[in-house]
């Protein structure tokens, strides 16, 4: 589990965009942190973190959505590079087929993440 927690959340770095429906319910959520200068070849990047679609969300594009704005606030941030970590197994299947058709194309373990099966890595210039 690599999800920011409350206060990693309120850091510097750190944009959360919120997709919600038009009597408020939520519908998503996404975030980007800047990566540490020397954490990745490209400086500046950052890295999309704990992206979810509320179940009854799921299949009307709300992913979608919010990737998109999120990589638009890497762009107007300056980032030459958006990086990500998702699981490998078949729950993370559509995750990994949102990325892939955003451009997103596997890469080694980024930062200080670790070789593990359970993980799939993916980067992309912006």
């Amino acid at each position: 589990m690599h999800a920011l927690d409350l206060d990693a959340l309120r850091g510097p770095g750190v944009t959360l965009c919120v997709a919600r429906d038009d009597d408020g319910t939520l519908l998503g959520c996404g975030t980007l942190s800047t990566l540490a200068a020397g954490a990745v070849p490209e400086h500046p990047a950052a890295e999309i973190k704990s992206m979810r679609t509320a179940e009854h969300a799921r299949g009307r594009g709300v992913g979608a959505a919010v990737l998109t704005r999120l990589l638009d606030a890497a762009r107007e941030r300056g980032h030459r590079a958006v990086y990500l970590e998702t699981g490998s197994g078949e729950y993370w299947a559509p995750a990994r087929r949102l990325h892939e058709r955003s451009g997103f194309v596997r890469c080694p373990p980024f930062a200080d993440y670790p070789v593990d099966p359970l993980s799939a890595h993916y980067r992309r210039e912006v």
